[in-house]
């Protein structure tokens, strides 16, 4: 594609399963136009962002996982060129808050201590209350978030 060529750029649950994220981002950075917008999402799973520990497929069990990402994804965003908004439900929000990092969740897809002990919910803009997220069916909070990065001006 040519460079600066898009205006939005969609990366719904794609980052995780791609090895090399500095050279996926730079190249979604070199087709992005200026003032253009990423949304990425990706499965959460953890704080910090490390391979998995084994062989890892999601859903399909054809797609293999490169990347189990954490909080530090923003921090990649940035250092690729983009100006990073993490988006999050304000229920995420209020609960990290209160200090409950334990929803009793129990899903083997994620370690839910580990992912919201690392959270910086003073870093985060809230998208959606509590009756939306309802509404929407945001649940578990902590799997609806979502990266906004700008290429700048």
């Amino acid at each position: 594609m040519p460079d600066d060529s898009l205006d939005v750029i969609l990366t719904p649950h794609v980052l995780e399963h791609v090895p090399d994220t500095e050279k996926s981002l730079a190249e979604i950075v070199r087709v992005l136009a200026p003032g253009g917008s990423l949304f990425l999402e990706i499965l959460l799973q953890q704080g910090v962002t490390s391979p998995p520990p084994g062989v890892e497929y999601h859903g399909d069990n054809t797609t293999l996982v490169y990347w189990r990402f954490g909080w530090d994804l923003a921090d990649k965003l940035k250092a690729a060129g983009l100006e990073t908004t993490t988006l999050v439900t304000a229920d995420l929000s209020e609960r990290v808050k209160a200090g409950n990092i334990d929803s009793n969740y129990g899903g083997a897809d994620c370690d839910e201590v580990d992912l919201l002990s690392h959270a910086d919910p003073a870093s985060w803009t809230d998208i959606a209350d509590s009756r939306q997220a309802r509404r929407y069916g945001f649940r578990p909070d902590f799997m609806f978030v979502c990266w906004h990065g700008v290429k700048p001006l």
